[in-house]
């Protein structure tokens, strides 16, 4: 037997489908009631705008082919959800409010062919920073939301959309359970700043599967903030596969925000392609990150232009190391930054501008890091000259240093086996395979071919 469910049209609620029009107040009218019975809120074939919708229990949020669900840039449109919760971390950056919004809500869907547009084309604008180049990040010239702000949502699907263009952060979920995030498309401006993919934030319980995400920030990206690891704990139980990831930054990125612990992270499956880094692990705000497994990987990665500059390191976060995992301080209140342990890497097959790196601090020494069957290229592919580390955003910042082909600092027990072919031009010096500091129990096994 199969059960109909209710559907919902937003044409039979008074939507108009002119791209002109702002169809807020008609969208919240279906979801309001759908969610009294459950059901589906039905967005056919049009250009709809709209300014901040909330879903609500029980919803599924369906658009047609052909329907653009668009996102206004009224500043007097958008929800400013970040007034719900205090925050004093500057940089996590909760400005700005967000066009698609729940929190405490159960059983919510975003399905369907359509599109959810951000007009981040319309924010971001072009300055000719970097002389020509058209690599560095571009200028915000207007108030952007991100695209979802989606809270405390137990059983969430987002499945088959596509989003376009988002202005800032794309699909942002925050202590989230019990997700499922298939088949969808992120198509952002590759030059865009903070137009982030996926962030799960503080979730737990998370498939990320068959996604192709494009973006200027990082296209995945696991994260504790200060705000939502208060409210929900742990980040944990997250499970990536079969995706296609392009970004400025890093293809996985897991913190730079660890205010709640992190682990019990798989990636499998997927191409990393034209990235800055190829998967980064950051600890900065004192958590722990531990039992990430990452394998059968294979893309591409390297540096970037921001702009012009007589002398000195160009400041994209990623030189274009396939590997890239770093305990450090965040700033010079040398506040504990965290712990790294227990990640493994195998079958990596990458082509490279910088060192796999792996590093810690005396009192956050990183702890059993086993990469295996790695596969790695080094050849120059971008703009940019190499002979700078970057373990932004620290007081370390970015500087001057040699590029072995692996880098293990303040590490103990760290197990590297692969193959190395290099190829013209060189991007670091062929005699030196790998390079150390305070590091203990070490087995290097790096093999030129």
């Amino acid at each position: 037997m199969v059960i109909k469910m209710n559907t919902y049209n937003i044409l039979d609620f008074g939507a108009v489908a002119d791209g002109v029009t702002n169809n807020a107040l008609a969208i919240q009218q279906a979801i309001d009631e759908a969610t009294k019975l459950g059901g589906q809120v039905i967005v056919p074939a049009g250009e709809f705008l709209s300014g901040t919708i909330v879903l609500k229990s029980n919803v599924d949020l369906h658009l047609e082919k052909g329907a653009v669900l668009i996102s206004s840039l009224r500043e007097e449109d958008i929800l400013d959800f970040a007034k719900l919760f205090d925050d004093d971390n500057d940089c996590t950056g909760w400005d700005g409010g967000c066009f698609i919004f729940a929190c405490h809500e159960k059983n919510v869907t975003i399905s369907g062919e359509g599109v959810i547009y951000g007009q981040g084309d319309k924010v971001f604008v072009d300055d000719n920073a970097d002389n020509g180049a058209h690599e560095c990040p571009l200028q915000v010239a207007a108030f952007r939301p991100r695209t979802t702000f989606l809270e405390d949502v137990e059983n969430l699907t987002v499945r088959d959309v596509t989003f376009q263009d988002a202005a800032f952060w794309t699909l942002h979920m925050a202590g989230c359970r019990h997700v499922l995030v298939k088949d969808i498309k992120i198509l952002n401006d590759i030059r865009g700043a903070n137009n982030d993919g996926i962030d799960p934030d503080t979730c737990q319980d998370v498939i990320i599967s068959g996604c192709l995400v494009k973006t200027g920030d990082d296209a995945i990206v696991l994260k504790s903030t200060k705000p939502m690891a208060k409210k929900y704990g742990t980040c944990e139980n997250i499970v990536i596969n079969n995706c296609v990831l392009y970004s400025r930054d890093s293809g996985l990125k897991i913190g730079t925000e660890t205010h709640g612990d992190i682990r019990n992270v798989m990636l499998s499956d997927c191409v990393i392609k034209d990235c800055s880094r190829g998967v980064g692990i950051w600890v900065r705000d004192g958590a722990t990150i531990e039992d990430v497994h990452i394998h059968h990987v294979t893309g591409s990665v390297l540096k970037y232009a921001d702009g012009v500059r007589e002398s000195g390191p160009t400041m994209w976060w990623g030189n274009g190391e396939p590997i890239f995992i770093d305990a450090t301080y965040r700033n010079k209140e040398h506040k504990y930054p965290g712990k790294i342990k227990n990640i493994t890497f195998d079958h990596i097959y990458m082509k490279a501008e910088s060192s796999i790196f792996v590093a810690g601090e005396e009192d956050a020494r990183v702890e059993n890091i086993e990469l295996s069957d790695l596969h790695i290229t080094m050849c120059s592919q971008g703009t940019q000259k190499s002979g700078y580390f970057d373990e932004q955003p620290s007081e370390r910042n970015v500087y001057p240093h040699s590029i072995p082909v692996a880098y293990g600092r303040c590490v103990d027990g760290l197990e590297i086996r692969g193959k190395v072919h290099f190829e013209e031009p060189y991007c670091v010096d062929k005699n030196k395979l790998y390079e150390s500091e305070n590091c203990t129990k070490e087995e290097i096994v790096l093999k030129e071919i």
